[in-house]
């Protein structure tokens, strides 16, 4: 597959990493750095020394995984390991992970020293087709997600389908959701085709194709100022219930379960109070709830919810702002709703779920 273009660097769907090996021997990085989490020093790193056994000179910085680490104190550890390993502005940080590594290490390396060299190695189905791409950066405040970051490019994003191997059913099914997602606010033939798509055997051309369609929407608006915002339908409502799951369940909802609850919330005030029709919300369930589960919300936590959505970035003077769908395949953004109609989306939600 030819490399995806982005802005000022390159998409990579690479197995074997050879260009990975290019941009390390055409550089005179003087030292190499991979931040890991436990399960990817376990189940990735051995495919590093497959493929670039001639790599033979690096650090690793090891943090815990999970969203709940994605943190100012984790990052902070991250710039201590760079000082004791003696980086300096001309090192080069590979993020080997999910997205928790490629947002929390994006961040880390743009502002250590006021800014090393990056690149991305996502392993998850998730970081794929959504957190490795696109240079935002970020970690968490609590349980507010992703409220501090940058806007920094790496210098190469490489996929390989060869990491999923490693991941859990689960996890797969997770980044499914950005997937669909894609189809939602931008392709309506590429959602038909997801229709028929198991999300325990996602082929690389749908990799690809869900990469070309994000990619499409950052090169054009790089800081979010216009069209990226459709890459939020579902995220408004989905980081809230998110951020509510990791503060109160003990298994808390992955990140793309939590992002089908929003969706079909936000595709409720789409019909509400955009121009999706009935048909498609029906259709927009169906496809939904075949592949996630369901998740009841508790009517006493909807304050709790609101007040994660109040603290999301994407609002405008107090208020709560969407993306949402003008039909299956085309999205609005700069919607801005009142509490009850929001609210009204969740009972919508939890009617759903009762039957």
């Amino acid at each position: 597959m030819l490399p995806i273009q982005s802005n000022g660097y390159s998409v990579f769907f690479d197995n074997d990493l050879r260009e990975l090996k290019s941009l390390i021997n055409s550089s005179n990085y003087t030292k190499i750095f991979f931040l890991t989490d436990s399960n990817t020093s376990q189940h990735c790193m051995p495919l590093i020394g497959k493929y670039l056994p001639e790599l033979d000179t690096y650090d690793i910085i090891e943090i815990d995984p999970g969203e709940e680490n994605k943190n100012i104190d984790y990052c902070i550890g991250v710039w201590h390991n760079l000082l004791d390993f003696g980086a300096d502005r001309n090192s080069l940080m590979i993020n080997l992970g999910g997205g928790v590594i490629t947002d929390l290490g994006g961040f880390a390396a743009s502002t250590f020293k006021r800014g090393i060299d990056f690149v991305q190695i996502p392993t998850t189905l998730l970081s794929q087709v959504d957190a490795s791409v696109g240079g935002k950066t970020g970690i968490d405040l609590g349980s507010v997600k992703n409220i501090v970051g940058t806007f920094a490019q790496p210098k190469a994003v490489f996929i390989s389908t060869e990491f999923l191997q490693s991941l859990d059913n689960r996890q797969l099914i997770s980044g499914f959701a950005e997937i669909i997602k894609h189809g939602f606010i931008a392709d309506k033939e590429y959602l038909e085709k997801l229709k028929s798509v198991s999300p325990l055997s996602v082929a690389p051309e749908i990799i690809y194709r869900s990469v070309e369609i994000k990619n499409h929407v950052v090169t054009t608006d790089p800081f979010e100022k216009g069209l990226r915002k459709t890459l939020n339908f579902g995220h408004t409502i989905g980081h809230a219930v998110e951020s509510y799951s990791l503060q109160n369940d003990k298994n808390s909802l992955l990140h793309g379960e939590a992002i089908a609850v929003g969706m079909i919330c936000e595709a409720y005030l789409s019909h509400k109070y955009n121009t999706l029709s009935q048909d498609e919300l029906d259709e927009l369930i169906l496809l939904v709830r075949a592949v996630f589960p369901d998740y009841e919300i508790p009517l006493e936590n909807y304050p709790d919810l609101i007040d994660f959505m109040k603290n999301d970035k994407k609002n405008t003077s107090g208020k709560i702002g969407f993306a949402l769908l003008k039909r299956l395949g085309e999205c609005d953004y700069n919607n801005y709703l009142e509490e009850d109609k929001i609210l009204e989306s969740l009972d919508f939600y939890n009617s759903i779920v009762k039957g």
